[in-house]
């Protein structure tokens, strides 16, 4: 049964390209905060969906379930402000990027604490992605990400181009809060 287990959560941990990121959350129990971040619609898009963040004994577990977007490919990152009251998206900053990395996807050796790489929506415009980083904190330090953003992109992330994969106009977007406790959104100085 265990290894039945373990077999769903690798396949929900699949990305566009086969590369599983982390298998580390099967079984490991949560060790410290949690954060949430409800993503509404910028623009006309109609994009909503929740995206959970867990800390783990080992890194942070990225768990999203988006709704509403067009089947296949969309670029997923953390943007360095939480603030999404541009209608375009653009007041979120750009991706967060607190060690001056180039742009790549969430299994390269270089790149930003923000790349999440591709949510793959099914048919329906239905997308999950279940990972654990080990790039992002669950606090306000350096590497933390409360109080930043989630966008959801219109096109894929090619994972290459810089600085940010060329995916398109943000559709989807949402401040990371902390649950149980105060956020304060990281806004532009």
């Amino acid at each position: 049964m265990r290894n039945a287990n373990l077999a769903l959560v690798c396949s929900a941990m699949m990305l566009s390209g086969g590369a599983v990121l982390s298998a580390e959350s099967a079984g490991t129990p949560q060790s410290g905060p949690t954060a949430v971040a409800a993503v509404q619609p910028l623009g006309a898009s109609a994009v909503k969906g929740t995206v959970r963040f867990t800390q783990l004994e080992h890194g942070v577990e990225i768990d999203a379930d988006i709704a509403g977007l067009a089947p296949g490919l969309h670029g997923f990152h953390i943007h360095e402000f939480g603030d999404c009251s541009a209608a375009d998206g653009s007041s979120a900053g750009g991706h967060f990027n607190p060690d001056g990395k180039p742009h790549g996807g969430p299994d390269s050796a270089a790149a930003h604490a923000g790349d999440y790489g591709n949510l793959e929506a099914d048919a329906n415009g239905h997308a999950v992605l279940k990972l654990v980083s080990h790039r992002i904190t669950l606090d306000q330090g350096p590497s933390g990400v409360i109080g930043r953003s989630v966008i959801v992109h219109g096109k894929a992330d090619d994972l290459t181009s810089q600085p940010a994969g060329n995916a398109g106009p943000r559709i989807g977007c949402a401040v990371i809060m902390l649950q149980g406790g105060t956020t304060l959104p990281i806004t532009k100085k």
